[in-house]
């Protein structure tokens, strides 16, 4: 046995002790315990920022999700093995491996994780795409998957262009469906260069997606809050066949009979190798928009929290 999993470490991560804005984040040094039975410690290379974090952060989801503080941040992650605890057989030190944490603690240099949230991590595949792909490959996937998207389908998604929606653009093509691209106009050659007719946001959409389709639209998948949703019935697609990912647009969605589907109903290593498989042979693109290190969290936050970013943001311990 070594002595780092005698003994444990330490490391960088990000943390923040109260709720507020940016400014309450900030970079500790802290100590990262041995891996116990069935963990691994993972010296993180890259790891995905997302906008549920903010909201974590802020305290606008303490009812759902409270934080203890000191708290930690961060699901998504990728890396290499640094310890292997009791009874990980499949994994060896050194190994090349993307996942999540359920402890939000992927935002570090050091991350334990349960040795069955991780997978391989291919060949094919970057560490900056690796390391931000649970989050949005998940939620893509459960998303695409609640609307029951498939060949002959025109499927509408608001936020296209954002980090899930640039993902899903790309899955629902796959999957055969013409796709319907809600953005704005500096995002639409990146849409149409991936198969995705664009499609203007702000006043007047659901006449230009009625314009766009005339024979209508199949499916709808909200990204961005209530007003698509209120926009998918009033183009008259089949409530089980919208579904939104914003908690804002959960309470509507209720009332409508919508679907709340996203990043919980397809978390899976199965999903997570797929979608993993699928970048890496470069049938889906993941653009990433812009890495940081550490110690800039709180810029990488300011970007994110514009909502124009294209792709995804990713720290770089």
């Amino acid at each position: 046995m070594n002595s780092e999993r005698r003994q444990g470490v330490r490391g960088r991560a990000v943390r923040f002790d109260r709720y507020g804005d940016r400014d309450v984040l900030h970079v500790a040094e802290v100590d990262m315990p041995p891996p116990g039975d069935g963990e691994v410690l993972v010296r993180v290379r890259a790891a995905g920022i997302n906008p549920g974090e903010t909201a974590i952060r802020s305290g606008a989801l303490h009812e759902q999700f409270p934080a203890a503080f000191p708290s930690g941040e961060g699901s998504d992650l990728a890396g290499e093995v640094a310890v292997v605890g009791a009874g990980v057989s499949d994994l060896a030190v050194g190994d090349e491996v993307l996942g999540w944490s359920w402890q939000r603690s992927s935002h570090a240099e050091l991350v334990l994780v349960p040795a069955t949230q991780l997978v391989p991590k291919p060949t094919g595949l970057s560490w900056d795409a690796a390391g931000a792909l649970y989050v949005v490959g998940a939620t893509a996937y459960a998303a695409a998957r609640a609307v029951g998207a498939g060949p002959g389908d025109t499927v509408a998604v608001s936020a296209a262009a954002g980090g899930v929606g640039t993902v899903l653009v790309q899955l629902l093509r796959v999957r055969g469906a013409r796709v319907l691209g809600i953005a704005s106009e500096a995002h639409h050659l990146w849409l149409r260069e991936h198969g995705v007719e664009p499609v203007a946001y702000g006043e007047g959409l659901a006449d230009r997606l009625r314009a766009a389709a005339p024979g209508g639209v199949d499916a709808f998948i909200d990204l961005f809050g209530p007003p698509y949703v209120q926009v998918a019935v009033e183009l008259g697609v089949a409530p089980d066949r919208i579904d939104t990912i914003v908690p804002a647009s959960w309470p509507l969605a209720r009332e409508v009979g919508a679907r709340t589907e996203g990043s919980a109903e397809a978390t899976s290593t199965e999903v997570l190798a797929e979608m993993a498989a699928l970048v890496a042979d470069g049938r889906i693109d993941l653009p990433i928009a812009a890495t940081y290190p550490l110690e800039r969290v709180r810029d990488a936050f300011a970007e994110l929290e514009e909502r124009h970013t294209l792709g995804k943001i990713v720290l770089v311990p």
